[in-house]
């Protein structure tokens, strides 16, 4: 962490003294690497005399889409959708989410990864599963969309995962021959889910502005199904930059820009005050 951040400031001809807070990811996530980087930061901001800011993980990532040169206005429905996460929020300003719904089980991000270590891909697999699904047939496979019809915006995506397991072992040896048509099948099932669900929420809160952020969002065929299906319906959809689509810690630093630009953060009280703890689970609205 200490060289990456001495090399970053160097790109950014920036140096530490230049620095007035000091943000970092206190939660949701795997509590060893939340110690790491909270132990680094905090640190860091008292030698430096700076205050340290928690900054919740899932605000890092509804906010990305203000990095891009064409950035969200509030209020908006946002879809985050990664490897641990899968949710739908109205967001009315920064600090103001409400949740509308949430994965009961694995997230869209998993579903990526496992189905694609089920045919025998390297992790992470989702970006090897939709290259692969470019040459394959998305109907060649009739696979289940859990919850489509439920009349909630909640997601579950266990049985899908279950269900290509099953269809992996009837193919048995032929698996290698049809891995492109599977692949290309759970990739449309996954996205078809996003999206219907996406444009319910978009309807059930009346609003014309959707963000999608996370891993997922970076999913071509997500991109183009709700990039569509928003056109017919007059909604912007906006995304953070590729490369903001995955964990970064300019997501992190942006969020903890928004709070304090909108007073939601007192610096005085957190000057000083260098002890802290993190929050593997940590509910965002």
């Amino acid at each position: 962490v200490l060289p990456l951040t001495q090399e970053v400031m160097q790109s950014a001809k920036r140096t530490l003294a230049d620095v007035d807070v000091v943000a970092y990811t206190r939660g949701p996530g795997l509590a060893g690497a939340l110690l790491v980087g909270a132990g680094v930061a905090c640190s860091l901001a008292a030698a430096l005399g700076k205050p340290a800011m928690g900054v919740h993980h899932l605000e890092g990532h509804l906010l990305s889409p203000f990095l891009s040169a064409d950035p969200p206005e509030f209020p908006f429905v946002a879809l985050l959708v990664s490897g641990g996460h899968t949710q739908l929020m109205r967001v009315d300003s920064v600090g103001s989410y409400a949740l509308l719904g949430e994965t009961i089980d694995d997230a869209a991000g998993e579903a990526f990864d496992k189905s694609a270590k089920l045919m025998g891909m390297p992790y992470p697999g989702g970006p090897h599963l939709a290259r692969l699904a470019l040459s394959g047939d998305g109907a060649a496979f009739k696979l289940p969309r859990p919850l489509l019809h439920s009349g909630n915006l909640d997601f579950s995506f266990a049985g899908l995962i279950t269900a290509v397991l099953t269809q992996a072992k009837k193919l048995g040896d032929d698996l290698e021959s049809r891995k492109a048509d599977l692949a290309a099948s759970t990739q449309a099932a996954i996205v078809d889910v996003l999206v219907k669900k996406t444009l319910a929420a978009l309807s059930q809160t009346a609003l014309k502005r959707l963000v999608v952020a996370g891993g997922v969002g970076a999913n071509a065929l997500l991109r183009s199904q709700l990039n569509a299906a928003c056109r017919q319906r007059g909604i912007r959809v906006h995304y953070p930059e590729l490369a903001f689509c995955t964990d970064n810690g300019a997501m992190i630093a942006m969020a903890a820009g928004m709070r304090l630009q909108a007073g939601l953060v007192d610096l005085q009280k957190l000057q000083g005050r260098y002890a802290f703890d993190v929050k593997p689970r940590w509910s965002l609205a």
